[in-house]
């Protein structure tokens, strides 16, 4: 699995710090998404997020891409 470099992973946690809760968890979802196996462990540990709340985020896109079409 791709792993960022550390100033990356530093990078991404201040962003994250910075978004409202709904957009975190969609944050999260395009991130753990986008590195596929693995991504979700991957992005909970750099960001100190739950599992829980990158499945929720992955929820959220979907319906948020459903409404869409």
């Amino acid at each position: 699995m791709f792993t960022y470099e550390p100033f990356i992973e530093e990078e991404m946690r201040e962003f994250y710090e910075g978004l409202a809760e709904d957009q975190k968890r969609k944050y999260i979802a395009t991130e753990a998404d986008k590195l596929g196996h693995g991504g979700d462990q991957y992005i909970a540990k750099i960001l100190g997020c739950s599992i829980k709340t990158i499945q929720r985020g992955k929820e959220e896109l979907e319906e948020y891409r459903l409404k869409k079409n």
